[in-house]
């Protein structure tokens, strides 16, 4: 045996000695790797003849990439790190939409599961965490893409009411005595919030079918419910709360995006942002703890679960066109519990430009060219989601 093998087995030794495992050395798989997903279930439901739903229940948390095929049409889904169950075994599969459902286990611990189709469709997915009731959920929507065009619809508990214009409530964060996150420069973080929101406001106001209306128009504070107030009063079809908040990491930056959550935070980030911009509240000396008729109703109205997806799916579009401009924080929608989302029928979202803590990020969001791409980045994310919703 030459020393090269003699030193290698005795490295070996040491290393299983401090409980390493072999594979780690030799590529294999870990004896502790994450545990799979199951997939627990599989619901589907036909709510017009031009939408079908199909959600997916897992037991754990998984990762999924969705992409289509035609000749024939059909959707191919990809679930990391998941294993097949007799779940797939469903009856009654076929929809307006859909005329079958299939899968068979890939490399790598893949699921991939295949919805054949009756004709071209545009699908939709997205991740929801549990809540409670539901564990792990992945939901795929069609939506039919042959059908001629109709007058544009509006918000979530009355699509069949036609109308003209779509309006988006956009909130600028902060405000008056709230000055909100102040960067090393001075930059306050209610002046960005205010400018992007006014460059927003004259784009959107210039597009045919659009209109915008500002929660506050100048430098003034105005609580978190009357926000949602103002805006519900505009009967607006949507919410943007535009912030530019700080971190107690100066080297965090990039943009996100969060929804509510009637649960947890899925994040730390996301619930130490939540925890903040909750608490401008108090700065005007008026408690968040009011047991309010309206928030009350929100905790406990069905029709949230339905707003928070659309908001997902709303923030999930914007986010994907703000990364066109500026690094992102997280590339995924998180949510937790911020009292100015909680709008019932309206689906809302708060966006966070940038972080004023970095000394880079707040560089450019001092830039009125850079704030010019931001709230285009955020409307056209606004307009393909409204466009997909009509569709």
């Amino acid at each position: 045996m030459n020393s090269f093998s003699i030193a290698r087995r005795f490295f070996l030794k040491r290393v299983s000695r401090y409980g390493l495992s072999l594979a780690l050395l030799t590529g294999a798989k870990p004896a502790f790797a994450k545990p799979k997903s199951t997939l627990t279930g599989i619901r589907i439901s036909q709510s017009a003849d031009d939408h079908t739903r199909v959600v997916f229940d897992l037991s754990g948390g998984f990762e999924h990439r969705l992409f289509t095929l035609a000749d024939p049409h059909r959707i191919v889904i990809d679930l990391t790190d998941t294993r097949k169950s007799q779940a797939i075994e469903i009856d009654n599969v076929s929809t307006n939409l859909m005329s079958g459902l299939r899968s068979a286990s890939k490399g790598n611990d893949r699921l991939r599961i295949v919805l054949d189709l009756e004709g071209k469709v545009r699908p939709r997915s997205f991740e929801l965490e549990p809540d409670g009731k539901y564990g792990h959920r992945l939901v795929v929507d069609l939506h039919a893409t042959n059908l001629s065009p109709t007058p544009i619809k509006t918000s979530q508990q009355e699509r069949n009411k036609v109308k003209q214009k779509f309006v988006i409530a956009l909130d600028p964060g902060h405000g008056g005595r709230d000055p909100g996150a102040i960067g090393k420069k001075g930059t306050r973080e209610k002046d960005i919030a205010l400018s992007v929101a006014k460059k927003m406001k004259t784009m959107i106001n210039r597009t045919p079918g659009y209109r915008a209306i500002l929660t506050r128009e100048g430098d003034r504070f105005v609580t978190l419910r009357n926000r949602v107030k103002k805006a519900r009063e505009a009967e607006a079809d949507i919410f943007i709360s535009l912030h530019a908040d700080s971190f107690h990491k100066p080297n965090v930056k990039g943009a996100s995006v969060y929804a509510l959550s009637l649960r947890g935070a899925s994040s730390e980030a996301a619930r130490w942002i939540a925890k903040k911009e909750n608490a401008s509240d108090l700065i005007g000396g008026i408690s968040l703890d009011d047991k309010d008729d309206l928030i009350a109703s929100v905790l406990l109205d069905l029709s949230q679960t339905a707003t928070i997806q659309d908001s997902l799916e709303l923030g999930s579009d914007v986010l994907s066109h703000i990364g066109k401009v500026s690094k992102l924080n997280n590339r995924k929608v998180q949510q937790a519990g911020f009292a100015v989302l909680k709008a019932p029928d309206m689906p809302s979202i708060l966006i966070e430009t940038a972080f004023l803590s970095n000394p880079s990020e707040e560089k450019k969001l001092r830039n009125p060219k850079h704030q010019h791409k931001l709230a285009k980045a955020v409307f056209s994310g606004i307009r393909n989601h409204l466009r997909n919703r009509q569709a």
